[in-house]
């Protein structure tokens, strides 16, 4: 375990600001009252929790999930083509046939 104390949420934002002002690692930890390390820690959480997902981004969010799924229960016969009409009537994003069938064959549904 360490010697020093854990660090508040304000001295961790303190530590992430100085970084991006271009201060250098030492100098922050002086003026920080900390380890080396322990600057270069908290700068890299923070480095890698903002960074973007990558890839497309997914046409059926969380709520378009559950609304296919709730579809689904309801009638478990039903095609994907009776399907499809249903679960974009309440949508703003127009999800194709193919992309439904693919989550009802593979996703939570």
């Amino acid at each position: 375990m360490g010697k020093r104390k854990d660090l508040s949420e304000f001295d961790k934002d303190q530590i992430v600001m100085a970084r991006r002002l271009g201060q250098s690692i030492s100098k922050t930890a002086d003026l920080m009252g900390c380890y080396r390390s322990a600057v270069v820690s908290i700068y890299q959480k923070w480095s890698v929790n903002r960074r973007q997902g990558h890839g497309r981004p997914r046409l059926i969010d969380a709520c378009g999930e559950r609304r296919l799924a709730r579809v689904v229960r309801s009638n478990r016969r039903a095609t994907v083509a009776q399907i499809a009409p249903e679960v974009n009537a309440g949508s703003d994003r127009k999800v194709s046939e193919y992309t439904e069938h693919q989550f009802v064959e593979y996703g939570a549904a």
